[in-house]
């Protein structure tokens, strides 16, 4: 049985000796058996964090043909490739014929024989990975605290190929540089997004030896994301993944300068061809064959679908969790009592819309009927101040809080020129990201007072148009010049607005401030939780992820008393509640029960819920009559 030491930096002679050894037996089913084998290597009790991660680790660290794993979000998928999965190869000397397995490899040993009738021709699909978008610095740093990999400088190939950092990877970005800076501070949302490893400092290079990579675009969703993208290679069953799935990829490691000389040999010998006769341009050569030094080929022998990229939870599912998932509901309801003191400080003492807040941030798109997202709780907290950066300082506050989030300040510079909406290069063969290429429960704060006078162009309708569509139907439309493909996903939107937003919301509450700091300022400093109170933030990290990913359900029982209710409530007054309220009170009444740790509606969630619904709708007809005809 090979040693720990085997599988993780030679985990091709652990391929290599199940292929070796089905060679009496041809109907072993060898690649099924290696792939279990890691498989139940990885099962061990802590396994998975003895190897190494592409997200924390420079790439240079990493040995060559060793076993990685990368976090990642699948950003596009290339058409399948043929390999040479078994070739035959002749010593010069002695002229002795053997079976190599091409399996997990991109480059083969010398010697092989073309003409060999023992050649096997297989295929295997290639997806473009990227880190997940909007990753939150707590989130990266968790992950690499935890690991317990060993790594050392690799001395395989030379440094000087791969030294380029990759927050240097901000410089390519097309996107306008006015997001990528939205604002100034130390503690900006777009800052944060920074991978905050010291390491990577270590492997920058000089200008002259990143000036010939600086042309290639990662193709980052988006503006100022930094880390490795990846072209994985998969073996199996790849039409089990799809666009955007995040997946936490465990395979085999190539980036043999060779790759990047076959490249640049591929791309001259193109250049002379006849363009009928090459089915490749030379920009689709460009993207599809990047230098492995940059853009690292991964083998994929196993890949585990995240359903979170929280690091403080299992990753397998709460229901295979018992002893954890018992011990976090029963602190559930006291925990959110704590969430509740401390968003209500953040809100300006304004407790009705920091109940609001919490109902919103566990929201999950559970199910789909025909086209209507249920589940979907996207917030418009309007009445926000425009004064030292408020709105700013919520979404800073909310970043410390859930695992992946962006900020978009919609300024008519942004409207105008980011592209939110993925488009298809058919001239490269490959889909350009947009900002709203996202995993799924990503916290997309949407700041409307940056609003300011001007005229959307063009793209600008077009970019608010896939905001509306977003928020309504859970969906971004891509696309590919000739059509739109639809592509359903599962966003949490927050929209800071000083008005009702211009955008479409399941739910307005209007900040009711319950207090007038004299310096605003000072305030909100005050309001970051400290760093001595992080298994404080912890537990609230926990309670937020744990309540979006619970069961619910509504006994017979419940679903008689909420219609009896609907009818008593239209007795009096029919215009006074309609079907859209009764849908409403059941989005709120269900996170209710989830934000509790109930996974059933009781009656009190829905009197609880009934009465928060009457005090917010209240509050907005007395906004309404206070500010004339603002809905």
């Amino acid at each position: 049985m090979p040693s720990t030491h085997d599988w993780i930096n030679e985990p091709l002679g652990v391929v290599e000796g199940m292929f070796a050894a089905s060679q009496n037996n041809p109907t072993s089913g060898w690649e099924a058996k290696a792939v279990e084998f890691f498989k139940e290597q990885l099962k061990v009790k802590d396994a998975h964090t003895w190897v190494p991660s592409l997200n924390d680790v420079p790439l240079h660290y990493l040995k060559p043909n060793s076993l990685v794993k990368f976090r990642c979000l699948i950003q596009d998928m290339f058409d399948p490739e043929f390999y040479m999965g078994v070739y035959e190869t002749v010593d010069p000397s002695t002229k002795a014929k053997v079976l190599r397995c091409g399996k997990y490899k991109d480059v083969t040993e010398c010697g092989v024989d073309f003409n060999s009738k023992n050649a096997v021709t297989a295929e295997r699909q290639t997806f473009y990975c990227v880190p997940i978008p909007g990753e939150n610095p707590w989130v990266k740093e968790s992950y690499a605290s935890s690991s317990q990999a060993r790594v050392v400088p690799s001395t395989s190939y030379a440094p000087t190929r791969q030294k380029r950092s990759y927050e240097e990877d901000d410089d390519m970005d097309t996107q306008p540089q006015k997001q990528r800076e939205p604002h100034a501070g130390p503690q900006s949302p777009t800052e944060q997004h920074g991978n905050g490893d010291c390491k990577r400092q270590e492997t920058e290079a000089p200008s002259s030896q990143t000036a010939s990579a600086s042309h290639l675009d990662l193709n980052f969703p988006l503006p100022g994301e930094r880390g490795p993208s990846c072209l994985v290679k998969v073996y199996k069953d790849w039409d089990s993944f799809k666009l955007n799935d995040t997946l936490e990829v465990y395979g085999i490691l190539s980036v043999s300068p060779a790759l990047s000389a076959l490249a640049d040999e591929k791309d001259a010998s193109s250049s002379l061809l006849d363009p009928s006769e090459c089915m490749e341009t030379a920009e689709e050569q460009r993207v599809h064959s990047p230098p492995a030094s940059l853009v690292p080929r991964l083998h994929m022998l196993y890949a585990k679908p995240l359903p979170h990229n929280n690091p403080l939870l299992p990753s397998t599912p709460l229901e295979d969790n018992g002893a954890f998932l018992s011990s976090t509901l029963s602190e559930m309801a006291s925990v959110r009592e704590e969430l509740l003191t401390y968003f209500t400080h953040v809100l300006l003492g304004d407790a009705l819309a920091a109940e609001y807040l919490i109902l919103h941030l566990i929201s999950n798109v559970y199910t789909r009927r025909d086209v209507l997202p249920l589940g979907k709780f996207t917030l418009n907290l309007s009445g926000c101040p425009t004064v030292a950066s408020y709105t700013e300082r919520i979404y800073q506050i909310i970043q410390q809080l859930v695992p992946s989030s962006y900020y978009l300040g919609m300024s008519l510079q942004n409207m105008n020129q980011m592209r939110l909406v993925p488009k298809k290069d058919y001239v490269a063969n490959r889909l350009v990201s947009g900002a709203l290429q996202l995993a799924r429960n990503t916290s997309f704060f949407l700041d409307e007072t940056r609003l300011e006078q001007g005229q959307l162009d063009t793209t600008g309708v077009r970019n608010v148009t896939a905001l509306g569509n977003l928020i309504s139907w859970q969906k971004v439309d891509y696309d590919f010049n000739y059509h739109q493909m639809e592509f359903p996903c599962n966003i949490n939107v927050l929209i800071a607005s000083e008005a009702r937003s211009l955008l479409p919301s399941d739910c307005q509450v209007h900040l009711q401030s319950q207090v007038s700091p004299a310096n605003m300022e000072e305030y909100l400093s005050n309001i970051h939780v400290h760093p001595q109170a992080l298994s404080q933030l912890n537990k609230f990290r926990i309670y937020l992820s744990v309540a979006r990913q619970l069961d619910y359900s509504i006994s017979d029982e419940m679903t008689k008393s909420v219609e009896d209710d609907f009818v008593d409530m239209r007795k009096d007054d029919p215009q006074s509640i309609s079907a859209e309220d009764l849908h409403r009170m059941l989005v709120v009444a269900r996170l209710l029960c989830l934000s509790l740790g109930q996974t059933s509606l009781s009656r009190d969630s829905w009197l609880r819920a009934k009465h928060i619904e009457m005090l917010r709708r209240s509050r907005m007809e007395q906004h309404k009559c206070v500010n004339g005809n603002e809905p």
